[in-house]
C-alpha cells in the first residue's frame, strides 16, 4: 500500500523589498515568500504544493501545514487521489484545527496548500498538468471534489452537473485551442508603488512592446502622485491599452468612489481593492458609484462562501481568484462554478511567488470545461522569480502558453530551496546585515 510517509515542508523567502518589487500601498516592504511542502509515499511518489506570503509570517503558515500534514502521513495515497473531495474535506473540517478559522486565515491557506500538493501527486501520477487533468474529468467526478457546504443557496450539485454538461459540447477543440493559442494575459510588472517615474514608464513602454494589451498600477497612495503616474502610464502606453488600477484595500467605501471619479480622465479599466475584502455591501456601493468603471476582487477573499455573497449582491464585475488563498484547487473549482452561474469572468490574481505557475491552470480549465469563454477574462502576470521553478510559465505576445509538464506548477529547484531557506539558507547568510 502506497502510504504517505512525510510532509515536508520550507520556509523560502526572496528579498524583494531590496528592489520594492511587489510594494503598493499596503504592503510597503514585501519581501515574497513561500511556505513550501513536499508529500512523499513509501513508493517513492511526490507532490509539491506551496503558499504565497509577503515575508513575517511565513513561518506561521509552514507550521500549520506541518499540523495538518499529520493527518495524512500514514494515510493510503490511492485512497487520498481516488477521491480528493473527501481527502480535501478531512482536512479543511479536522473536528479541532478548523476552530482556527474556520476556513479562513493561516488555517485554510495551510489546507491549500497541502490539497493542491495531493492535486500535483495525482497529476503527476497521470502524466498530465493539472489543467488537462481537470479539464479531461467526468463532470460527476468533479462535482465530487466540491464542497457545496454553505453555498447551496447559490449553487446545489445539480447546477454545477448542469454547468459542466453544457460546457462539454466543444471542450475538446477549446483544449486544442488553448494549446495552440494561449490565454492571455496582462502585467503589472510596471505598476508597483515603489517605483521611480522613470521605471514606471520604461516598463510601460516594455509591456506594450511585448504584446501586452493590459497593465495595472497600484494607486492609493497621496492622490495627487496616484494621478501624475496614471497619466504618465496613459501617455506611455497609448489609447489602446486598458489600464487597470488596484488599492490593496487602502480606502473606505466613500472615498474608493470619490478616488476612483478623480483618475477618470484616465479611463482606468477597473479598480481592483478598493476596499475591505470582507465589505460585501461596501464594494456593491463602490460598483454603483463608479460605474462604468468595473470593481474586481479576490485575491485576499478567504473563501468561497465570502465569492458567493459578492456575487449575491452583485458587488463586482471582476472575480480575481487566488491559487494558495483557499483551501487549494477543490475550492477554486466551486469558486470558478460559481461564477459561471453568475455570469462573471475570472481574471486570477497572480502577483508573487509561484502564484502564475499555479494559477493559470485554473484559468485553462476555465475555458475547456467550465465558462467556454474566455472573453474579457486575463491572467496577471508578474515578471519575478520564474527561475526558480522546474517548469516556470511561459508568456509570449502577451499570452500564457499552455502548461504541457505534469502536475501543478509548485515543484521548485532543490538549489533554490536551499539557498533562500529562511533564516539559513546561504543567500540569507550572504545578505548580512543588510536585513
Amino acid at each position: 500500500m502506497p502510504v504517505i510517509t512525510s510532509v515536508h515542508t520550507r520556509d523560502v523567502r526572496f528579498p524583494t523589498s531590496l528592489e520594492l518589487d511587489g510594494s503598493d500601498a499596503v504592503n510597503v516592504d514585501p519581501d515574497y515568500s513561500a511556505a513550501h511542502v513536499t508529500v512523499t509515499t513509501a513508493a517513492g511518489e511526490t507532490g509539491y504544493g506551496l503558499v504565497f506570503t509577503a515575508g513575517r509570517g511565513n513561518e506561521l503558515v509552514v507550521h500549520a501545514m506541518e499540523s495538518y500534514g499529520a493527518l495524512l502521513v500514514g494515510r493510503d495515497a490511492d485512497e487520498l487521489l481516488a477521491d480528493l473531495g473527501s481527502a480535501s474535506r478531512r482536512l479543511v473540517h479536522d473536528s479541532q484545527l478548523r476552530w482556527l478559522g474556520p476556513e479562513k486565515g493561516v488555517a485554510h491557506m495551510a489546507c491549500g496548500g497541502l490539497v493542491n500538493a495531493l492535486w500535483d501527486m495525482r497529476a503527476r501520477r497521470e502524466g498530465v498538468p493539472l489543467w488537462r487533468l481537470l479539464a479531461g474529468m467526468p463532470p460527476a467526478e468533479l462535482v465530487g471534489v466540491v464542497d457545496f457546504t454553505h453555498i447551496r443557496n447559490a449553487l446545489t450539485p445539480d447546477d454545477a452537473l448542469g454547468l459542466l454538461r453544457d460546457a462539454e459540447p466543444g471542450r475538446a477543440e477549446r483544449i486544442a485551442e488553448l494549446e495552440r493559442s494561449g490565454y492571455p494575459a496582462y502585467t503589472t510588472t510596471p505598476g508597483w508603488l515603489g517605483y521611480s517615474d522613470e521605471k514606471l514608464v520604461r516598463l510601460c513602454r516594455e509591456a506594450v512592446r511585448d504584446g501586452f494589451d493590459m497593465i495595472k498600477l497600484k494607486v492609493g497612495g497621496d492622490p495627487a502622485d496616484d494621478d501624475r503616474r496614471l497619466a504618465l502610464a496613459r501617455s506611455a502606453v497609448g489609447d489602446g491599452v486598458r489600464i487597470a488600477i488596484d488599492a490593496n484595500q487602502r480606502w473606505e467605501v466613500g472615498e474608493a468612489i470619490e478616488r476612483v471619479r478623480a483618475l477618470a480622465a484616465h479611463e482606468p479599466y477597473w479598480i481592483e481593492e478598493p476596499t475591505s475584502t470582507d465589505d460585501v455591501l461596501g464594494h456593491a456601493d463602490i460598483r454603483a458609484g463608479v460605474h462604468p468603471v468595473r470593481v474586481a476582487t479576490g485575491e485576499a477573499v478567504a473563501n468561497r462562501i465570502v465569492f458567493k455573497q459578492l456575487l449575491q449582491a452583485g458587488a463586482i464585475d471582476v472575480m480575481q481568484i487566488d491559487a494558495t488563498r483557499v483551501a487549494g484547487v477543490n475550492e477554486n473549482v466551486a469558486n470558478l462554478l460559481l461564477a459561471a452561474r453568475f455570469g462573471v469572468p475570472v481574471c486570477p490574481h497572480a502577483g508573487g511567488v509561484g502564484l502564475c505557475e499555479l494559477v493559470v491552470h485554473l484559468s485553462f480549465f476555465d475555458h475547456a470545461a467550465v465558462s467556454g469563454r474566455i472573453g474579457e477574462r486575463v491572467v496577471e502576470f508578474v515578471d519575478h522569480l520564474h527561475e526558480h521553478f522546474v517548469d516556470p510559465v511561459v508568456v509570449r505576445d502577451g499570452r500564457y502558453a499552455a502548461p504541457s509538464a505534469p502536475g501543478t506548477g509548485a515543484a521548485m529547484h532543490e538549489t533554490s530551496l536551499r539557498h533562500w531557506e529562511f533564516p539559513d539558507g546561504a543567500g540569507w547568510r550572504d545578505l548580512g546585515s543588510a536585513r
